[in-house]
């Protein structure tokens, strides 16, 4: 293959796709994945924007997590589109630690958050007299740019470290974006004392909140097996399970491709593994937390509505 501007500090991303038809297919589901996730996290923060019903703390938390998800497809998949479409897979040293610092701070931030956001659903069903107190408005923001500002500190350490290592081998990346572990197999020097970092920050950024939003909804589970209404009790435990089932296709990837030894990772399970946290998760997150819900549907309703009657 060639790549036609590749200097020595650019690197070669292999990718997901090869030049068969399973591949055009493959890349044309992506790219469908890539559409809808944009819109769907796009129109969750309009709805919540517009819809002063929807000016909670949990849908102010939900709208953060739809603008993460917005950047993290975004900074992978259009790269992804582009290479496909022009045959090159060059990606620049700049353009690569920029995707490795938007990545780990999206991730970081992203865990961090849904912990913050089980912790909102665990006050209003299991303490709801308190939820007014414990969950002000000042404090949801907090939450929120806590979020923000730890994944951002952590990034620019991590990002700084894996930058700094000399790449003397091949610059050729088996994976579909630069990503942390697939780097470290470039580099020439012994990175087990950074590994052993990254596998600290693991527990803080995944061990920590998974637990954290473990806890909470079990405590969520044991207040709705006590609901006298069948019905009510019904919901609740729909809502719990699908949220859970989200939590683990996000924080089961990211774990077992960030808190594994170096030497069990291979580049098809690497990748296989990402599809999960940076393409499928932003797809299903708005359905999910939102467009199942009735205040969601009601404000996507009401805005339909008033533009038909502008149109009139």
């Amino acid at each position: 293959m060639e790549y036609e501007n590749y200097t020595f500090n650019d690197f070669i991303l292999l990718g997901l796709f090869s030049s068969s038809k399973t591949s055009l297919t493959f890349f044309s589901v992506i790219f469908f994945i890539f559409i809808m996730a944009i819109t769907e996290n796009a129109l969750m923060i309009l709805l919540i924007h517009r819809d002063s019903r929807l000016h909670t703390p949990m849908y102010f938390l939900l709208s953060h997590l739809s603008f993460m998800d917005i950047l993290h497809i975004s900074n992978i998949v259009p790269k992804m589109i582009a290479d496909f479409l022009s045959g090159s897979r060059t990606i620049s040293f700049a353009g690569c630690a920029f995707q490795i610092f938007l990545s780990l701070t999206l991730l970081g931030g992203e865990c961090l958050l849904l912990a913050a956001m089980s912790y909102d659903r665990y006050v209003a069903i299991c303490h709801p007299l308190c939820y007014p107190v414990l969950m002000r408005d000042n404090f949801s923001r907090l939450l929120a740019a806590g979020s923000w500002l730890v994944g951002i500190l952590n990034s620019i350490v991590h990002t700084a470290f894996v930058l700094h290592f000399p790449f003397c081998h091949s610059r050729a990346i088996d994976h579909f974006f630069c990503e942390v572990p697939a780097m470290l197999k470039l580099s020439c020097i012994d990175t087990t004392h950074y590994e052993q970092g990254v596998y600290v920050s693991g527990i803080i950024f995944l061990m920590v909140p998974f637990s954290m939003i473990s806890i909470s909804y079990v405590q969520i589970l044991l207040t709705v097996f006590q609901m006298h209404s069948s019905g009510a009790r019904q919901k609740s435990f729909s809502t719990c399970l699908f949220h859970m089932v989200v939590v683990i296709m996000y924080y089961g990837p990211v774990i077992f491709t960030y808190m594994r030894p170096r030497s069990y990772h291979t580049p098809g399970q690497d990748k296989f593994l990402a599809i999960f946290y940076t393409i499928l998760t932003p797809k299903l997150n708005p359905i999910i937390y939102s467009f199942r819900n009735k205040d969601v549907l009601r404000a996507l309703k009401n805005i339909v509505q008033s533009n038909i009657l502008n149109k009139k």
